[in-house]
């Protein structure tokens, strides 16, 4: 896959990710919302991720599709997202809630100084 096709679709969203995405849109009672993903660099795992519902795209971001949902990503957070995965995952008592594995993280690198 070469970098344009890479950065096209930079992160892929499971189906059962998509599914949540999915319901919750459903439960805003508004089919206009998409879900934004943006990667901000700080703290000691290298990114802090924001994801959140939103409704304006810019002509600078990304938009991909999966099983019906938008994901948009702006232009600043493709290269720290490309090849990430995003996924919802139920664990019962655990918990549950979305999981970003992104292989841009080193999981070493620290923003804050105080390593």
């Amino acid at each position: 896959m070469t970098l344009d096709e890479r950065t096209k679709t930079p992160v892929m969203m499971t189906a059962d990710a998509a599914a949540k995405v999915s319901e919750l849109i459903a439960q805003e009672e508004d089919h206009d919302l998409f879900l934004r993903l943006m990667a901000v660099p700080g703290g000691c795992a290298g990114f802090r991720y924001d994801m959140r519902f939103d409704t304006a795209i810019d002509s600078t971001d990304t938009v991909t599709e999966t099983g019906g949902v938008k994901l948009v990503i702006d232009a600043e957070s493709v290269p720290r997202l490309i090849g990430a995965t995003i996924d919802f995952r139920d664990e019962g008592i655990k918990g549950a809630g979305f999981a970003i594995e992104n292989p841009n993280e080193t999981g070493h690198s620290c923003t804050c100084g105080k390593r």
